[in-house]
């Protein structure tokens, strides 16, 4: 749980002619991403969402899913996780970046961008796909 901060500026577009949870909601269908008892509001580029995910993978993939949306500037995490697991470090995409860049520097190892990749699925649809501002979860590597 916290207050997790994106760019407000950089994310994909949402149709702006429905109101912003609703959007939200729809967009976390959209991914597939389930939340129990989801509450989604919405507030001058803040949401704060709560419910009940399966797990820590879950929980920030909505997290993600949600701060990648143009307009939002923080998501307040109030998730309750069924499955306790490690978290994954947040990284925020610069100019310049590519997965095997990030890899090599969170992992050591530039040929590791598949597990970035795969930890970001389904909100990552191509590994060459990615932009400044957009924040993905560098999970934790077990076997460095």
């Amino acid at each position: 749980m916290g207050l997790f901060d994106f760019v407000k500026d950089a994310g994909k577009v949402l149709d702006d002619s429905m109101d912003v949870a609703k959007n939200l909601k729809a967009e976390l269908s959209e991914q597939g991403l389930q939340v129990e008892r989801l509450e989604i509001q919405a507030k001058d580029g803040v949401v704060t969402i709560g419910g009940k995910v399966k797990s820590q993978s879950d929980r920030e993939k909505v997290i993600l899913a949600l701060g990648n949306v143009k307009g939002i500037g923080s998501v307040n995490d109030q998730l309750e996780v069924a499955t306790v697991e490690p978290e994954a470090v947040f990284y925020t995409v610069k100019s310049g970046d590519t997965l095997s860049k990030i890899s090599k520097t969170h992992y050591g190892n530039a040929m590791k961008y598949m597990k970035i990749f795969e930890a970001n699925q389904p909100l990552l649809k191509n590994p060459d796909k990615i932009y400044p501002g957009q924040v993905l979860r560098i999970p934790p590597l077990k076997d460095k």
